[in-house]
Order: C-alpha cells, then sequence, then structure tokens
C-alpha cells in the first residue's frame, strides 16, 4: 500500500516541473496574442515527457493498490478512467501542436504517451479529423461529432427513455460494443503501423506484473472500455450547444460565444472537481479554446475572463431545469417540430 501511494504522490510530483514551466507569472488575463507569446516564449519538450510520465507512474500506483482488496480496486478503476482521461486530453494539445515545441515532439509524445497505449486512433488521423473536420464546423451537419451523438440515439424526437440512456451511451450494451469495435479497429494491423496491439499487449503485461489480475481487470480493461468511455463521452456533451439550429456570425469568439457552453462557472467546487477529473487540462473552459485552437490550456483560463462569457452557462450537467442535459433535450424536441411543420402538407 505505501509503495501505490508513493508511486501515485511520485506521478503527481513529476506532472509539476509542466505547471511551474507554463503557469509561473502567467498573466491573469490577457487577450490570444499575449498569451500565445508566453507560450511560444516556454516551449520545450522536456516538461510535456515529464507530464506524460508522471501519468503514467500514477497508472502504475493505481495498479499496484488495485492488488489490495475490492475497496482498492475501486479506487484503482476510477483513478485509472481519470488518469486516461487526462492523457487523451494532453495529446489533444499536441494534435493542436502545442504540447511541446516542435511538430515532430507533438506527435512523438502524443503517439507514445497516450495514441499507442491506449488503442486510439494514429494521431494524424485525430488532427484530420479534430483541427480540420470539427473545429471549422462545430455543431454543422459535416462536425464528424454530430454522427457520434446520433449514434448514441441523440436526434430530433428521441424519446426521454432512450435520451437519458444515451447520456450514459458507454455503459449501454451498444455503447460497450462501439467502444469495442472502434478498439479492434485500431489494433488492427494497417500499411506501416503495427505497433498498436502490441504496445496495447505491454500495458496489460505491465499491469499484470504490477498488481496482477486486479489490475488487469480494474486497472486497464474496465477503465478503457467502461468508464474511461463515459468521461470522455460526458466532456462531448458538454463542450457545445450541439443541438441549437440558430446559425452563427461574428468573430471567432462571438461565434463559439453561442455555439459553446461554459459549466460551473458560479461553482468553484464543481469546477475545481470537474477540472481534476473528467474535464482535465482546459477541457472545463473548451469555449476559449474553440475561440483560440493554438492556446495551451494552462492560458485557457487567462484568456476566459477576457472574452465576454459564452451565452449558455450551465450549473449542472444532469439535475437541474438549466441544465445540459435539459437544454441538449429540448433543442432535439424543437428539432422534430420544426421538421413536422415543414413536411406537413398545407391545406
Amino acid at each position: 500500500m505505501l509503495l501505490a501511494l508513493s508511486l501515485i504522490t511520485a506521478g503527481i510530483l513529476l506532472r509539476q516541473a509542466d505547471r511551474v514551466r507554463f503557469g509561473l507569472g502567467r498573466p491573469r488575463t490577457a487577450n490570444a496574442a499575449q498569451l500565445i507569446a508566453v507560450q511560444r516564449a516556454r516551449a520545450n519538450n522536456w516538461t510535456p515527457a515529464a507530464l506524460l510520465a508522471g501519468q503514467w507512474v500514477q497508472i502504475a500506483g493505481y495498479w499496484l493498490l488495485a492488488a489490495h482488496g475490492w475497496l482498492g480496486a475501486v479506487v484503482a478503476a476510477a483513478g485509472v478512467a481519470v488518469q486516461f482521461r487526462h492523457l487523451q486530453e494532453i495529446s489533444h494539445h499536441a494534435v493542436h501542436g502545442v504540447l511541446a515545441r516542435t511538430r515532430r515532439a507533438n506527435h512523438v509524445l502524443a503517439e507514445l504517451g497516450a495514441h499507442l497505449p491506449l488503442g486510439l486512433a494514429p494521431v494524424e488521423v485525430r488532427r484530420r479529423r479534430h483541427v480540420r473536420d470539427h473545429h471549422p464546423n462545430a455543431t454543422l451537419a459535416s462536425d464528424p461529432n454530430l454522427a457520434e451523438l446520433a449514434q448514441a440515439g441523440l436526434g430530433p424526437g428521441v424519446a426521454r427513455r432512450r435520451f437519458a440512456a444515451a447520456l450514459l451511451f458507454p455503459l449501454t450494451a451498444r455503447g460497450a460494443r462501439a467502444t469495442a469495435v472502434t478498439l479492434a479497429a485500431n489494433l488492427r494491423p494497417r500499411s506501416g503501423r503495427y505497433a498498436e496491439a502490441p504496445a496495447m499487449i505491454a500495458v496489460l503485461c505491465a499491469a499484470y506484473l504490477t498488481g496482477g489480475w486486479a489490475a488487469l481487470l480494474a486497472g486497464v480493461l474496465i477503465p478503457r472500455l467502461l468508464l474511461y468511455p463515459l468521461l470522455a463521452w460526458w466532456s462531448l456533451l458538454v463542450e457545445h450547444t450541439w443541438f441549437d439550429p440558430e446559425h452563427r456570425t461574428g468573430t471567432a469568439a462571438e461565434i463559439e460565444a453561442g455555439r459553446c457552453l461554459r459549466l460551473y462557472p458560479h461553482n468553484p467546487a464543481l469546477a475545481a472537481l470537474a477540472a481534476a477529473t473528467w474535464l482535465p487540462y482546459g477541457d472545463l473552459h473548451h469555449y476559449a479554446h474553440s475561440a483560440h485552437p493554438g492556446l495551451r490550456w494552462n492560458y485557457l483560463p487567462a484568456l476566459e475572463r477576457h472574452l465576454p462569457p459564452a451565452h449558455f452557462t450551465p450549473g449542472a450537467l444532469f439535475l437541474s431545469p438549466a441544465s445540459v442535459a435539459r437544454r441538449h433535450y429540448r433543442a432535439l424536441t424543437v428539432q422534430a417540430e420544426d421538421s413536422r411543420r415543414q413536411t406537413a402538407p398545407r391545406p
């Protein structure tokens, strides 16, 4: 137990080098140009590498913890799922070219630190899908994320029960099957790429050698197949007002203020919890990221204070009349009603 806690602590400390490098002396409020200048002055390759290493050291600590009874396994499953989610967001910034100093370092760190060991799609595929296809077209018909939402059943006129199930989609039979199919496709060898499956096997072996079957099950399989996909799914739900049909115009910030949302703006405790778990590395500040994708997570809060507020600032994900879930459901209901009016025969 002591060794497990020591590894978790060591991983947290190892990650602080990157936070100190980019965080000390940063302005509290500034425009994008000022923040990019600070970011470029501090760009390097070694603190991002230490950051990723710290995440995996923490994961190894959770693997050891999983061997200490059922409570340790439960904590390990939740802890590893959070770390996998963190790795996803760190690599997201690498895809945007702002994790490390050079394009090659961004690519290598994302592949070795997250995409290969987690069985994610190749970095170039994610870059094309996310940077080229999603960012300029967020919430529009050509946005690939809308296809993911539709696959979960989030479409106009969705029934309440199916909508509720869609909020937990990765835990449903259809969602778990979709995760498994996607993972299998990512691990399948393709021309010029044969490392995905060996990297995933290496993670499974490392978990087993560290904490036995408990670590293999609670430290890799359950987090990767169920819990981490759920956290990533919730993060997708709170990125945008996905189903609002209003067309946005204006500056980049004005457009994003209308089609993004900002969760927990008046609840520091929930905001801190989300930032530490399922909305890490600036994902809580997705509005600021969408307005200026070239900024690292360290500077998104300062930019957000400089921007006009997002139009939708919910205080809850599920349980509130003004929650994200209620907003999405109302928008889908309005879409269905508009569609019926347009297709109804005229007298």
